[in-house]
Order: structure tokens, then sequence, then C-alpha cells
């Protein structure tokens, strides 16, 4: 069985000891877990960010914001072990993840997990997947999330599905939240990527 290193990275505000226990619950038998932490501090309210952007968060984002994306995942990069790899992540986490797909971790990626979040580069990721060998993504989205539209959500989705990558969605009726009622089913699609490595 393969084994390797199942990255998730927290969303605004948040950090390493927030993400852990929910990495841990999810990581595959035999599996290592990191939960980086940005480093860019909120400034008003506190936790961290991989970068900053309006309040408006359906505006695109800003030069100054695209070169804290930048920023964040040559650190990531640089930080995330050899070997295998999984990556998620919750709201910018998880649109940081799915971005690390045109960086040089590509072929060690087995998975994606993206809870509430959206593209961060929709039309560069859109580019980059018909060139890259499918991997299984796993979706959770609330129809009621205030900060990441369900319509940018499924865009998100829908890059990956126009690809023929295979995408197993969890909709679910809260809002911008991790749907511990669908951690199960999390868990199985996370196996798979373990299981068709």
């Amino acid at each position: 069985m393969t084994s390797g290193t199942l990255v998730m990275l927290h969303g605004m505000t948040g950090t390493t000891e927030k993400m852990q226990p929910l990495a841990e619950r999810l990581a595959p038998e035999g599996w290592a877990v990191l939960c980086p932490q940005a480093e860019i501090e909120h400034p008003t309210r506190g936790g961290f960010a991989w970068w900053l952007r309006a309040e408006d968060p359906s505006l695109p984002l800003s030069e100054e914001s695209q070169s804290e994306v930048d920023e964040s995942m040559r650190r990531l990069i640089d930080e995330i072990p050899d070997g295998p790899i999984i990556i998620g992540g919750f709201s910018q986490g998880g649109a940081i993840a799915s971005a690390l797909l045109e960086s040089e971790l590509q072929e060690r990626i087995l998975g994606l997990v993206l809870i509430g979040t959206k593209s961060v580069r929709p039309e560069s990721l859109t580019s980059a997947l018909p060139f890259l060998k499918p991997r299984e993504v796993v979706w959770m989205h609330g129809r009621h999330d205030h900060l990441v539209s369900l319509e940018a959500a499924n865009e998100h989705a829908e890059i990956f599905e126009w690809a023929r990558w295979p995408v197993t969605r969890l909709e679910h009726e809260k809002g911008h939240m991790v749907n511990m009622n669908q951690i199960d089913e999390l868990k199985q699609a996370i196996q798979r990527m373990v299981d068709s490595a």
C-alpha cells in the first residue's frame, strides 16, 4: 500500500492547530499529516492568511494578493516532504492546494481535497489540467456558504470535470464550514486516492 503525507491547509484566519484534528481524522492509515501555517497575520481577525483580499471575495485578486499567493506557494513547496502527497484545504487553503497542481509538486499529488473553496486562478488551472494525468478530487461545499458562493465553488469543480478528472461532490445544507456529517464520505474518497495510486 502506498504511504505518503496528507497535507491540509487552513483557511483565512486559521492556524495549524485548527486544521490538525481534521487532518488527523482524514489521514489514511500509515500516512503522515502536515498542516503548514500561513505567515501573513490577519490584521483584524487574528489567525493567518495565505493572501489578503478585498472585503468582497467575489472580486478578482489584486496584483499584490496574487504575489502573496505566489510567495505562499513557494514556501509550501519548500516545506512539503518528499514522496506521494494528497493535498487539500479549507477555503483559502483549498484554493492554494489546487493551484499547486501547476508547480513541481504536481507529479507527486495523488488527489485533492477541496472544502468550501474556489479556484484562485481559474484560467490558468483550466489551461494546465488537460496536460496532467487525472487524479481524484473530493469537493465539499455548503449551499448556504456566505463567503464562497456555491456558484464559484461549482465553477472550481467543473474545471476538473471538464478535464475529465473524477470529482466526488459532497454538497450540504450548511454554510462556510466542514460538514462533519459527511466525514465518512470524505475519508472514503481520500482512501480511493491511495488505492488508485
